[in-house]
């Protein structure tokens, strides 16, 4: 029994595997390939050239592999690739990349992308990350494993948001955040690390207590951003996590969120 309703349009050039169910009036275009296990509700629209992975949930108006709207964009054949185990909730538009970056919108793994979601051209998302509803990024986005973005947190273009960091609703992003950083406000300012949800992963009191330490170093002791990378050197070489914040900082192009 075919798991693709009669009233879906699934172009012959696609490739879906064998159990991937496609709901009624959703559109599936050639270039698309879709892994095992996977859910396409109603009323979708996929495009490609776009690759999608196996058990992903995809929910009724989404928009995935779209064109991007960059005004340089002149019908390229970039790309949407897409992991796996990912939730894509209500009216998500994910559109593919442009020449002028690598061509490619990557969505890792194990995210959930609540509703009315926009991940622009050239994004990295990658995994276990949980953006909010109308949570909005910009092209050249870099999120890190983990992150939060809160509800309609908006994120401006070649940000990049480290592993773990966490952005309160409304926030405006305009400056990196560095990894496990907790931000606020328009413009976005850092109040602090995510310490709550370090102990719901199981970090040690010792670690939290460094982690700690290592923020106060970079945002509370009057320091320029030289001095306090190379304070942290010594315990960057014993704990990976704030190995982990050194370098989110030392990658930053756009200056962090302070």
């Amino acid at each position: 029994m075919s798991r693709i309703h009669p009233l879906a349009l699934v172009d012959p050039a696609a490739r879906l595997a064998d159990d991937v169910e496609v709901g009624p009036w959703t559109l599936i275009g050639p270039d698309v390939e879709i892994g095992a296990g996977t859910v396409i509700g109603p009323h979708v629209v996929v495009r490609g050239p776009t690759t999608i992975g196996k058990h992903n949930r995809i929910f009724q108006f989404s928009s995935v592999g779209e064109d991007c709207q960059d005004k340089k964009y002149n019908g390229e054949p970039t790309q949407l690739i897409i992991g796996d185990h990912n939730i894509i909730r209500e009216g998500c538009t994910l559109h593919r990349g442009t020449v002028q970056d690598q061509g490619i919108t990557r969505i890792g793994s194990h995210n959930l992308l609540m509703a009315y979601v926009h991940v622009a051209h050239d994004c990295v998302v990658n995994d276990h990350i949980i953006m909010a509803n109308n949570a909005t990024i910009a092209g050249h986005v870099h999120i890190g494993d983990g992150a939060i973005l809160g509800g309609y947190t908006t994120v401006h273009q070649f940000c990049k948001l480290g592993a773990w960091s966490m952005s309160a609703a409304n926030s405006a992003v305009f400056k990196d955040i560095p990894a496990f950083v907790m931000v606020g406000g328009n413009p976005a300012s850092a109040h602090g690390m995510n310490f709550e949800g370090m102990r719901r992963r199981g970090y040690s009191p010792e670690l939290v207590a460094a982690l700690r330490k290592a923020y106060k170093t970079v945002y509370r002791q009057g320091l320029t951003l030289v001095e306090a990378l190379k304070e942290l050197e010594e315990s960057a070489s014993l704990y990976p996590e704030i190995a982990l914040y050194r370098d989110s900082i030392i990658a930053s192009t756009r200056g962090i969120t302070r």
